[in-house]
């Protein structure tokens, strides 16, 4: 996919992937915008990425995906620019080591990872449509495998034990299943959805429990890939001629892969979608 003329969104993008991945986007020619928690740390990355690429046409969102009004605020501000969109990513995402609720009253690894994905990509989705062809790219994870199934009697982990593990795995099983449903849905519309595991990432992943995720991610980093492998897949699945019309797989390190069974259910799969639109005030 050429990107010279083109518009790409990414979340997430201060740090690990997310950087990595936005700056190739940019890197390519296309147009930047990422949207991003802090100003202060959005700002060091777009004048990192005009430094090292000359790209000038770069833009930054604030918004907490955690919050859906503030996801509601950054789809408005998008959209209000009039541009096209030709590839959002979505690769924002949180692990916990202790369970929090959401602004919404959400457990906030679902909010963040799962519903912060489905919210921003229905309120792109006609601008998008409109820019077809299109792509989406959204970040799941290897760690669908540590948990079986959707918790549809307890999102908010409310009476099961808090495992992280289990808790982020079940968040990524939803990406999974969300990008299967979704990859229907806009069937011959010209627009692509695939999901992506981008291996174990020496990112800010994780930093947010504070001084011991600090400390754990700092001991565990030089075992892990560089953001800049890490991100390649997601790269791949938005600029390659070769997955051009390929919708609804989920990818590692270039290649198609065959997630978990239970991730390609489609009768979980419809109704996590019917879930979810209730979740963000959507159903109806």
């Amino acid at each position: 996919m050429e990107l010279k003329g083109k518009v790409a969104l990414v979340t997430g993008a201060t740090s690990g992937i997310g950087a990595a991945t936005a700056e190739s986007m940019a890197a390519k020619g296309a147009e930047l915008f990422i949207i991003c928690r802090s100003a202060e740390k959005g700002r060091a990355l777009l004048d990192a990425i005009r430094r090292n690429t000359g790209n000038e046409r770069l833009s930054m969102i604030v918004a907490d995906l955690s919050v859906q009004a503030d996801i509601r605020r950054a789809a408005a501000e998008f959209l209000d620019t009039g541009k096209p969109l030709h590839l959002l990513i979505n690769n924002a995402g949180v692990i916990y080591t202790e369970r929090k609720i959401s602004a919404d009253g959400l457990e906030e690894t679902f909010a963040v990872n799962h519903l912060g994905y489905f919210l921003l990509t229905e309120l792109l989705r006609d601008r998008i449509v409109d820019s077809a062809p299109a792509r989406i790219v959204s970040v799941a994870s290897g760690a669908h495998a540590f948990c079986k199934q959707i918790y549809f009697d307890d999102l908010n982990f409310e009476n099961r034990p808090y495992k992280t593990f289990e808790v982020y795995g079940h968040s990524k099983l939803a990406n999974i299943l969300w990008n299967r449903e979704l990859s229907r849905q806009l069937e011959g519309t010209g627009v692509t959805a695939n999901c992506v595991h981008p291996g174990a990432v020496a990112s800010g992943l994780g930093k947010q429990n504070g001084l011991l995720g600090k400390v754990i991610t700092g001991l565990v980093s030089p075992f892990f890939q560089s953001p800049a492998k890490g991100a390649s897949t997601s790269i791949y699945l938005a600029t390659s001629p070769a997955v051009e019309g390929v919708t609804g797989k989920y990818f590692a390190k270039c290649a198609e892969l065959q997630p978990k069974p239970w991730a390609e259910d489609d009768a979980a799969a419809k109704r996590l979608w019917d879930v979810s639109r209730e979740l963000v005030g959507m159903a109806g």
